[in-house]
């Protein structure tokens, strides 16, 4: 009775169904009850797409890492830029081309190729092997002559570039006899005084007037002279021969002096060593006036004492060979 009970109340609900099918209403009832609450059950397993949702800010973070990197991305290719600049910047001026240049002097290198050091206007006193110019089809082998102003063109970055081109500028008359030996002077003074890769566009522009004055046959002393004085002031150890290092008063015409080689010059003392100039003769060196016999003397013994110092006592072999060739 209880259970004709229960299945009344179970099939009330479907008041219309028919008698025929209250007998699979009652057989599936039993299967209905399940259902629902199975469904009910199932239902937060349908929950799990919006916890992977909420699993899925946890990824956020691998987002946010990744989102990260690209912003270091940027400052790491930054950063492996940067090493670039200074390459770029060492590889700058490793190509020379159309340097106005002198050849100063000259030696084989290995059987057919030379090292020249080359003078230079905007870059100095500069080593370069000239590849093959000993070869007889050399173009080079006629042109890499003293005296001579060329066109040069290199590459390189060390110490010892490579000579890509050399041509001919011409519009210099060539050195002769004593005047030939005066140049061979200048260079020797420029190799030994001057360090490789020390621009002096002034005493550049000295140099091819010195040269076109002792191709003109202008007197040589006072030719010299004017360099030698040219060369210590360019290089940066000339005193000022106008003022006393003693007092720091002018120089007077009238006085006697010794020149420091270090310092500039002072009055002379009886115990000086050193080679003893008028005032005047100071004076006449620092307006590059030579026309008095006396400051021609005194100004000649004069500079060879400061170019000795300088030199540290390297021996000049062409003034040795002028000297000789005076006395002959």
């Amino acid at each position: 009775m209880t259970t004709t009970l229960a299945d009344d109340s179970i099939t009330a609900p479907p008041s219309a169904a028919p008698a025929e099918t209250s007998v699979p209403v009652e057989l599936a009832a039993p299967a209905d009850t399940p259902p629902p609450s199975a469904a009910l059950e199932f239902a937060p397993p349908a929950q799990p797409p919006a916890i992977a949702l909420a699993v899925a800010p946890p990824t956020q973070p691998p987002a946010t890492k990744a989102g990260a990197v690209p912003a270091a991305a940027p400052a790491a290719a930054v950063a492996s830029k940067r090493p670039r600049a200074p390459s770029r910047e060492r590889t700058f001026g490793t190509k020379v081309a159309g340097q106005p240049a002198f050849v100063l002097h000259s030696y084989p290198y290995k059987e057919t190729s030379l090292i020249i050091d080359l003078f230079t206007r905007d870059f100095g006193r500069v080593a370069l092997i000239a590849k093959g110019a000993k070869r007889p089809h050399s173009q080079l082998r006629g042109v890499l002559q003293t005296f001579q102003p060329l066109s040069s063109s290199w590459v390189g970055k060390s110490e010892l570039r490579t000579l890509t081109d050399a041509e001919w500028v011409g519009g210099m008359l060539p050195l002769e006899k004593t005047a030939l030996l005066c140049g061979f002077y200048l260079n020797e003074l420029l190799v030994k005084l001057l360090a490789r890769d020390d621009a002096h566009p002034k005493l550049f522009d000295h140099y091819v007037a010195t040269l076109n004055q002792l191709a003109h046959n202008e007197p040589a002393t006072i030719v010299l002279r004017k360099f030698e004085r040219a060369l210590l002031k360019e290089t940066g150890v000339s005193a000022d021969l106008t003022r006393c290092t003693a007092t720091r008063a002018p120089v007077r015409a009238d006085v006697v002096y010794v020149v420091d080689p270090e310092r500039g010059p002072r009055p002379e003392r009886a115990s000086d060593p050193w080679p003893r100039v008028a005032g005047k003769t100071l004076l006449d060196m620092e307006r590059e006036d030579y026309q008095d016999a006396a400051t021609q003397s005194q100004s000649k013994q004069l500079m060879r004492f400061l170019l000795a110092h300088h030199l540290g006592g390297a021996p000049l072999n062409t003034r040795q060979i002028l000297i000789d060739l005076s006395q002959l």
